[in-house]
Order: structure tokens, then C-alpha cells, then sequence
């Protein structure tokens, strides 16, 4: 599993964060959703590594990074902190501008990356992802039934972290046979450590609150994203159930925005992977922006 990459700590200032890095050519940053590690990538990134830099990180209360001590606001956790975290990241990594592709909860990570930093991203990549503002302001109970993990992970006032962790396997379903054995093996590392999930509860706490903020404000603001979008989703998820064409919502936040499906599950970096790498080549290309 990502053969010919390294792998390391690195001290982001607020966080130590678990990174694999290979290839050649302009920097890429992949970041996984929940309850992955970066390892989600390990099908992916050697195909992109003769083009790119591939860098990927377990996300902060991800995997083998750390897990700041958090707040009553859960700011640790937020969208906006984890974002700090990779830029710092790709500096020390040498890269002072880069392109970022998030999938699930590492999309809304790259997301802010973008309208955060906007001196460091070149374009960016969302997978299966509107914004949490405008995915909040269209729950109705289709969503619900659906998404009920956000809010069940989401509040504090019954924590899930005890019910999760009685049965970590049960809760969090995946399979050798889907993830690849290494790949399984260091997810389910993960999903065994209460303190990564009780950070990945925090993550979802943080969404719910001080994150929907940050995009209602930058909304207020007339603020958008200045680089090239490119919105990724799963055919046989739900997006196109919930909201249409999803990428119609992603036009609200940036002037150029292209969009395409992959005929996939949710999990499209493990189920397909050569059809993913496909679509970030055709839109990055494999020279530098």
C-alpha cells in the first residue's frame, strides 16, 4: 500500500498530523471523509504519481494524527482549524500553493482551504458535498432519514462515543474485500481508539455549529471561491436525490464550477478508483496552475 511514498509526523502548530507522500510533478492534496483514514486513497494516489506530488493526510482525531484537546464550541474540530492544518502541512512539505480534492467530510476541509486561503489553493476537488450551511438549510425529512448520523453524532446531550465504541464493527461497516486488507486494517485501528471517535463525533459537533456559521457568514459577505471547482459525486449515492443537480449548489459559491458523476457507491476513491483518477487528470491536468 502506497508503495515508493513516505510516510510521517508533522507538527502543524495545533496539531500533529500522519502523512504518506509520493510522485513527482505539481502538489495534489487528497483528503478522506468519515470514518476513513487517509489510507482510503491507497488505490488512487499511486495512479496519479507520475503527474503529481500526492500528499495525504490523516485529517486531526483522524487515524494516527492527533487529537487536540477540544471545547464547548468544538472550534478545535472545526472545518476552518483542520484547513489551518493543511496549509501548514504543504508548507512544511515545501508546497506554498497546491491543489486540493476532499471527499465527504474532507470535502468541507478542502472547501475551506479554498475560501480560507485562497493564496495557497490552485483548484479544488469536492466529492459527495454541498456545503454544511446549504445542506443544513435544506434538511427536510428526506434528509433526515437519510443523514440522521449528523445529528445523532452531533449532540452532546446523549454522546454517541459509548454507543459507537460498545461495538465499533457494527457501528462502522466496511470489508476487507471493499477497502483492500491494509487499507481495512488501518481503518479499523481507528475506528477501535475512543479517542478517535469521540474526535470524530467532534468533527459532526463542530459541523452542526461553529462550521454552518462559517458558511453563513461567507455567504452574507458575498464571499466565494476564486479557483476552479470541480464537484465529484456518486451515482449510486443520493446526491442527485437530495438536491438535483448538486453541482447547481456549488455554482452559488464559485464562478467556475464543472461537475461530473462516477459511476460508484459512496466511496468512490475505493470502488473506482481509475475512473476518479480520470476525472482529477482531466481537470488538474499535470502542470502546475
Amino acid at each position: 500500500m502506497f508503495e515508493g511514498f513516505a510516510e510521517e509526523r508533522v507538527d502543524t502548530g495545533e496539531a500533529e498530523l500522519f502523512v504518506r507522500h509520493g510522485g513527482s510533478g505539481p502538489p495534489l492534496l487528497l483528503l478522506h471523509g468519515h470514518p476513513r483514514t487517509h489510507a482510503t486513497w491507497h488505490r488512487v494516489a499511486p495512479l496519479l504519481a507520475d503527474g503529481f506530488t500526492v500528499v495525504c493526510p490523516d485529517l486531526r482525531g483522524y487515524g494516527r494524527s492527533s487529537k487536540p484537546p477540544t471545547t464547548p464550541d468544538h472550534e478545535p474540530y472545526s472545518k476552518r482549524a483542520m484547513a489551518r492544518d493543511c496549509v501548514a502541512l504543504m508548507r512544511a512539505l515545501g508546497h506554498e500553493r497546491f491543489a486540493v480534492a476532499g471527499h465527504d467530510r474532507g470535502a468541507y476541509v478542502a472547501q475551506r482551504v479554498a475560501m480560507d486561503h485562497p493564496d495557497a489553493a490552485t483548484r479544488l476537488v469536492v466529492m459527495d458535498a454541498v456545503p454544511i450551511g446549504e445542506a443544513l438549510d435544506r434538511a427536510d425529512a428526506r434528509f433526515a432519514a437519510a443523514w440522521w448520523h449528523w445529528f445523532f453524532l452531533g449532540q452532546t446531550d446523549k454522546p454517541a462515543e459509548r454507543v459507537i465504541s460498545a461495538d465499533p464493527d457494527a457501528w462502522y461497516r466496511a470489508t476487507p474485500e471493499q477497502m483492500g486488507a491494509e487499507a481495512y486494517e488501518d481503518y479499523r485501528r481507528a475506528i477501535h481508539d475512543p479517542a478517535t471517535v469521540h474526535a470524530m463525533c467532534e468533527d459532526y459537533r463542530a459541523g452542526l455549529g461553529v462550521d454552518r456559521a462559517a458558511d453563513d457568514a461567507d455567504r452574507r459577505a458575498g464571499r466565494r471561491i476564486t479557483c476552479p471547482v470541480l464537484f465529484l459525486w456518486s451515482e449510486r449515492d443520493d446526491m442527485e436525490d437530495l438536491y438535483g443537480d448538486p453541482s447547481a449548489i456549488w455554482r452559488g459559491w464559485a464562478d467556475d464550477v464543472r461537475g461530473a458523476s462516477i459511476d460508484s457507491g459512496h466511496h468512490m476513491a475505493e470502488e473506482a478508483p481509475a475512473e476518479l483518477a480520470a476525472e482529477l487528470r482531466r481537470f488538474l491536468g499535470t502542470r502546475p496552475v
